[in-house]
């Protein structure tokens, strides 16, 4: 049986033309390898591998409008977000000790504001709607003279949600407050322009773009305060001590640069095929679609099914060959309701029932068919044995 992958949120498999350019730097093509020098090393092999990372940071930040000297490079995604909010707030702490944040944001923000919240800081966290959208006038609301920094997601990695980040970064631009997103899921997949929409602070990463797992990036715009979390060696302005990982991101920076070739013709493929995938999983009798109808990720399509337990859909699909998310993956392993879907004001009982389908570069019709088509058998069978009440 041939397995079907619809769990592109989760991570993504690496594209070839970025393993081809990751080749260079991993092994040798020769009798001796050339491009595996140290950034930080004076000799021709270091400078080398050097002119490498300062090449993929101009491509990096031509994908969103950036300046190269602003774009750092971290392990993960966790890491920048993690130096997003702690590193604000350590280097500002003098103007204020408030950062807010919204109740459906990933959970590396979520334990990192819940960190901060231990060591003397005020944290806000805003309500969203049934969509999941942040409103930016509780945005507008929310700041004090004592705020430092709001951190509110680009789109949602459970429902797919796009947030009004445009309309929130020019609040907190005019309120003089730091404006961190979290553009993870979208970075690639949509358009991003740090400078149009007042970003000061984003974070995304390579495994969800078909790049390699461990490198992320860090935008920051310069003039922004912030204080470093690791510290040594004084790599990446002095921001992000580390030996630099150059094949992994060299990988990352090909693999933004076929996106940027790609993103129109693939969202429009992928959009299509999701829309697809909605209007007939729709015709389920109790099934509803989570997040917001026009306003979401071309790639994500999130269901819940009245009377059903999500992870005994996940299993009964991963029998068909077929690859889903009851969520996050970064917490699949918790039995608890997604607090995203119960922030967007789901019961226990309907958060548990939930499906998330995402879809990616080599999604087919065909694939989607074959979700089309054992779904509803499956879901009719939970209902029967399910313990959520009347079915």
């Amino acid at each position: 049986m041939k397995r079907i992958y619809l769990d592109y949120a989760a991570t993504t498999p690496v594209d070839p033309r970025v393993v081809k350019v990751m080749q260079e730097f991993l092994y040798p093509s020769g009798h001796r390898p050339e491009n595996f020098g140290n950034t930080m090393s004076l000799h021709s092999f270091g400078q080398e591998a050097k002119f490498a990372l300062d090449q993929s940071r101009q491509v990096l930040a031509s994908l969103i409008n950036a300046d190269p000297n602003e774009i750092i490079f971290t392990g993960s995604a966790t890491e920048s977000n993690n130096l997003a909010l702690k590193g604000i707030a350590f280097a500002n702490k003098s103007k204020g000790n408030h950062v807010i944040i919204s109740s459906i944001e990933h959970p590396c923000i979520m334990e990192s504001a819940k960190w901060l919240a231990k060591n003397g800081f005020e944290i806000t966290k805003l309500p969203v709607n049934k969509f999941g959208l942040v409103n930016p006038e509780d945005v507008k609301k929310s700041i004090t003279p004592k705020t430092i920094l709001v951190s509110i997601m680009h789109a949602s990695n459970e429902i797919g949600t796009i947030e009004p980040v445009s309309e929130i970064g020019k609040i907190c631009r005019e309120k003089g407050v730091y404006f961190h997103t979290d553009a993870v899921q979208s970075f690639g997949k949509i358009p991003i322009d740090v400078k149009k929409m007042n970003i000061d602070l984003l974070t995304a990463s390579s495994h969800k773009m078909y790049g390699p797992k461990g490198v992320a990036l860090f935008y920051i715009r310069g003039g922004v305060k912030i204080e470093p979390i690791l510290h040594g060696g004084g790599q990446e302005n002095g921001l992000r001590s580390s030996t630099v990982n150059v094949p992994a991101i060299v990988g990352f920076a090909k693999a933004a640069e076929i996106c940027r070739k790609e993103m129109k013709q693939e969202s429009a493929r992928i959009s299509k095929l999701r829309d697809k995938l909605i209007k007939a999983v729709l015709k389920i009798k109790g099934s509803h679609l989570n997040g917001h109808p026009k306003k979401r990720l071309p790639n994500n399509a999130n269901f819940r099914f009245d009377f059903i337990e999500g992870e005994s859909l996940l299993m009964r699909l991963d029998l068909e060959g077929i690859a889903c998310s009851t969520g996050s993956a970064c917490s699949s392993i918790k039995l608890e309701p997604s607090y995203v879907l119960l922030a967007i004001g789901l019961k226990h009982e309907q958060a548990h029932g939930s499906l998330r389908v995402s879809l990616g570069r080599w999604t087919t019709e065909k694939e989607i068919n074959k979700l089309i088509k054992v779904l509803p058998e499956i879901v009719k069978q939970i209902r029967q044995i399910s313990p959520y009440g009347k079915k």
